[in-house]
């Protein structure tokens, strides 16, 4: 028994090489030899011939053939597989020639369309998606061939499933693996990158510097604004400075001159307004003889009793009653008497003033 078993395991590998030239290599190598008590494995699909006809599809676990007349002629994987893409040349929509390869990934849906329809599936599907590739690339520019890759992968699988699908095997995705440039596309490709690349480094230099020229800008605009108010508020407080400085000077002034007026009222009034004059006249006298300057005075500068005199006049006006008809006069004594100090005060002043000058 086991020798005859041996014999037809021989004859049955001579007659499968001989009637499957052509087919691929993994069906060759696992097709079993029938043996009436048959395991299938889980997923695969045996393709049972009677006679040379088909008669059925083993499932898997525990089948039971007749000798002789049962064959399995195909055994069908349904798991997923992957088949290598051999690398190919295509031509771009803008005339660059491509090398590329890719991986397809595939399954048998169909073991009889997959034994019968086609010689070869594996071998129909390599073929298939390289001229689906090849169409495919044919159609769009070299830019979009690195932009849209995931949606010219998506384009050779529905391809290839309108003509896959009378094979019994469904193409569940493709992959492009890799994509070769000619050298001079690749060198112009390089300079292009790098020439965009310093592009992007220009302009970014340039907003810099536009940022920092804004900044600066900025700055020195509001500094200036800061300087412009803080010499505003400085002249403010400077005007109002003077303006209290002034209106000071002009309440203290007001109130000697009401002071002396009182003084001059009392009874020995007289005395001391002729001694004050006297005096006010020698000190002015002796600041004029230490300069050297040219002064027009009056034709009786040198009478003291003059000056003195006339003071006294001014005192006795206003040291009279005042009434309603003397309120002009006494207002008019009070005007001399004012004038005479303002005079005794400018003329104090220029004396200063001339020292300096000297």
């Amino acid at each position: 028994m086991y020798s005859l078993t041996r014999a037809t395991y021989s004859r049955t590998l001579l007659r499968t090489a001989l009637s499957t030239t052509g087919r691929c290599a993994r069906q060759r190598s696992t097709t079993p030899i029938n043996t009436v008590i048959m395991f299938v494995p889980q997923q695969e699909a045996w393709v049972v011939e009677r006679m040379g006809k088909f008669s059925r599809i083993l499932e898997p676990g525990l089948n039971l053939l007749l000798p002789i007349i049962d064959r399995v002629r195909y055994v069908q994987s349904l798991k997923e597989i992957a088949i290598d893409i051999p690398q190919q040349s295509a031509i771009t929509l803008d005339n660059v020639t491509l090398n590329i390869d890719g991986v397809l990934y595939l399954k048998v849906v169909d073991p009889y369309r997959a034994s019968y329809g086609v010689e070869d599936p594996e071998f129909a599907i390599t073929q298939l998606a390289q001229t689906t590739m090849r169409s495919e690339l044919g159609k769009i520019a070299l830019d979009s061939v690195f932009k849209e890759r995931e949606s010219l992968n998506i384009a050779i699988v529905d391809a290839i499933n309108k003509a896959s699908g009378a094979w019994g095997i469904v193409c569940l995705r493709y992959e492009i693996r890799d994509i070769r440039l000619p050298q001079r596309v690749h060198e112009a490709m390089q300079m292009q990158v790098e020439a965009e690349r310093k592009k992007r480094a220009a302009v970014l230099e340039s907003e810099g510097v536009r940022e920092a020229d804004i900044n600066v800008a900025e700055g020195k605009r509001r500094a200036r604004i800061l300087a412009s108010e803080a010499e505003k508020m400085e002249l403010i407080n400077k005007a109002q400075g003077e303006a209290t400085a002034t209106l000071a000077k002009a309440e203290a002034k007001a109130k000697a001159l009401d002071w002396i007026a009182g003084s001059l009222q009392k009874p020995v009034g007289g005395n001391a307004a002729s001694f004050l004059v006297a005096e006010q006249y020698v000190t002015a006298f002796k600041s004029l003889a230490k300069e050297g300057n040219t002064i027009i005075l009056p034709a009786n500068t040198g009478d003291v009793t003059s000056s003195v005199a006339q003071a006294m006049a001014i005192y006795k006006n206003l040291a009279q009653p005042v009434n309603a008809g003397q309120v002009g006069a006494g207002m008019q004594s009070r005007d001399d008497l004012a004038e005479y100090m303002s005079d005794d005060e400018d003329r104090k002043d220029a004396s200063n003033t001339t020292k300096h000058q000297t």
